[in-house]
């Protein structure tokens, strides 16, 4: 399939009010740019009312909510394993909506069925997709639908830099050569699990390309610090964590000295009803 790129048009709009305006408006808006693919993933579930539906890894519980809000007199429940994040969730709580600390891994367990299952940029912290998607499949009540969104920016350079790093010294002794492995499938394998567990009205994005219009590119590592990066500052060892962090910034002020830069995100996303 193609890839899908949208917003050439808004890309060249946008970087006209950013010389206008200033680069520092875009850093605010981060974290708006970060919720549209959970937009497009909601425009993908089939409103219905009285659902019984999850959130898989539902972070703070704020795009929970707003599932919530659109599935009229449903009960919806957002999973995640931070306690932090799940305290932040509370404000969110009423009658319809709970929130619940547990692993993904501990839902897919569960023998729990669910008319919906949702999730929105989680699925890509777990491993071996072609075992746990069809569990995640396996939630689903009969006539249940799937939608699931996953970052698959896995080839830019942003990634790419950080996994090159970590396989040099002395980041690489540090880790014990751990790199962490790419588990996003290709886009044909995630239909074909669809298929397989007998989904129908199945509908996949072929790594549809979300622009972003960041600052510089101190900017990119901001946006990876909070994703792709958090695996390696995890495992390093304090006193390497500044020194992988000031390199990785210097490699990519070198590879993107303009101001501002262009950003293409890759994502995947996907639906399916269980027939």
């Amino acid at each position: 399939m193609e890839e899908l790129f949208t917003g050439l048009t808004e890309y060249k709009n946008i970087k006209r009010i950013v010389l206008w305006h200033g680069i520092r408006m875009f850093t605010r808006n981060l974290k708006n740019e970060r919720y549209l693919p959970f937009y497009d993933l909601i425009s993908l579930v089939q409103v219905k009312e009285n659902l019984k539906a999850i959130d898989l890894g539902c972070g703070t519980g704020e795009l929970t909510a707003k599932l919530a809000k659109e599935l009229p007199g449903s009960k919806v429940l957002g999973v995640d394993s931070s306690a932090e994040m799940l305290q932040k969730a509370k404000a969110y709580a009423d009658d319809n909506l709970h929130f619940q600390q547990k692993d993904i891994e501990q839902a897919l367990s569960d023998e729990e069925r669910y008319d919906l299952v949702f999730s929105n940029a989680a699925l890509q912290w777990l491993n071996e997709h072609e075992i746990v998607f069809p569990k995640v499949i396996g939630l689903l009540e009969k006539g249940g639908q799937v939608a699931i969104q996953i970052p698959s920016n896995h080839d830019h350079f942003t990634h790419r830099l950080i996994r090159d790093l970590a396989s040099e010294s002395p980041y690489k002794e540090a880790l014990n050569s751990w790199v962490r492995p790419l588990t996003v499938l290709k886009i044909e394998d995630y239909g074909k699990n669809l298929f397989r567990k007998m989904v129908l009205v199945i509908f996949v994005y072929s790594r549809k390309i979300y622009p972003h219009i960041l600052s510089n590119a101190d900017a990119l590592y901001e946006w990876t610090s909070g994703t792709a990066l958090i695996p390696y500052m995890e495992k390093l060892p304090e006193h390497l964590q500044e020194q992988f962090k000031e390199e990785y910034i210097k490699r990519l002020r070198k590879e993107f000295p303009e101001s501002p830069v262009f950003y293409p995100f890759k994502r995947i996303l996907m639906s399916g009803i269980l027939s």
